[in-house]
């Protein structure tokens, strides 16, 4: 198996190269053990990566610790927590919202509210409880990054602690993750839905801890229950910024058109990804028992993983 590995690693690989991809890690995980790993371009064994949206996994993660301690629940409405942060007419809409639409990208925003007004001075929570909540939540996705800061602030109001330190006795240590950071909002909120800094083989990690549903060495790290929430689809799902209307592509050809968990989404082949952009990725395939982490510089994340199923998914099965 492993002289068939090698060689389809190294087909893929040269597919990278030719494809013009500036891969800078990839790390296969089968049946538990590392099947393969390489380092290129600017990626280092040792130095932590900037994940981009793979953050948003670890957040939801700290939100699944919060419900499971009795601190937080689903139907928990989310102006609830910032009763001193609202706009001055709060809309039908805004008073439905809830924290399972932060998790499923449904808050009910037509557009996803910009990051642009997020300023230094800006207090964040504030500029995106203003935002207008045009369709009824838990109707209508659209990708939404400050929706997971939202997350992040709700962990941080209910625990007293930022995501990072939250996580750290419950998710980090026990995975022997060390050297994480994770960037802040001038509010000392974690950034939730971006901002967060971790190695390769902390990627492929985590994906092992999802593989096997929230357990970790023999012992249930996170519930099994909230790994199975987090990979169901709950929302039909679209590439981000993308509307309804400017799908040209079909479903069997996209891995951005499988549906939406919590903060995770559903790939073809069975598979489920927290990925981030410019081709950041944690790819989970139960079917095969495989985990595949990736760190890149790709801004074509749909060309990224095409050379995964087509050079790495028929040797690992």
């Amino acid at each position: 198996a492993s002289v068939k590995m090698s060689k389809a690693a190294g087909k893929y690989l040269e597919a990278v190269e030719k494809a013009g991809q500036d891969l800078h890690s990839i790390m296969i995980v089968k049946d538990g053990n590392i099947v393969k790993e390489h380092w290129m371009g600017e990626g280092e064994k040792s130095k932590p990566h900037v994940l981009n949206s793979v953050s948003k996994t670890f957040t939801a993660t700290a939100v699944g610790f919060a419900i499971e301690e009795g601190l937080l629940s689903l139907d928990d409405k989310v102006i609830s927590f910032f009763p001193d942060k609202l706009p001055a007419e709060v809309s039908d809409n805004l008073k439905k919202l809830e924290v399972r639409h932060l998790l499923t990208m449904s808050s009910g925003h037509d557009v996803e509210p910009s990051r642009r007004n997020m300023t230094e001075d800006a207090d964040w929570i504030k500029e995106w409880l203003a935002a207008p909540i045009v369709h009824e939540p838990g109707t209508f996705f659209v990708y939404n990054t400050l929706g997971t800061y939202m997350l992040s602030a709700i962990v941080q109001k209910v625990t007293g602690e930022k995501v990072i330190d939250y996580l750290t006795p419950r998710l980090f240590e026990p995975l022997a993750i060390e050297g994480a950071t994770w960037q802040e909002s001038p509010q000392g909120i974690n950034t939730g839905g971006w901002g967060l800094y971790l190695k390769t083989e902390d990627l492929a990690k985590m994906g092992q801890l999802i593989l096997r549903r929230g357990e970790w060495n023999g012992v249930q790290i996170v519930p099994a229950e909230w790994i199975d929430q987090m990979t169901t689809a709950h929302i039909d799902s679209r590439p981000a910024g993308m509307r309804p209307e400017q799908i040209t592509f079909k479903a069997e050809d996209s891995d951005w058109l499988q549906g939406y968990g919590y903060q995770m989404w559903r790939c073809r082949h069975g598979a489920v990804r927290a990925d981030g952009a410019n081709g950041q990725y944690i790819i989970v395939i139960p079917e095969q028992d495989v985990v595949i982490a990736m760190t890149a510089n790709i801004g074509d994340m749909q060309g990224e993983i095409n050379l995964v199923w087509e050079h790495l998914l028929p040797v690992l099965k």
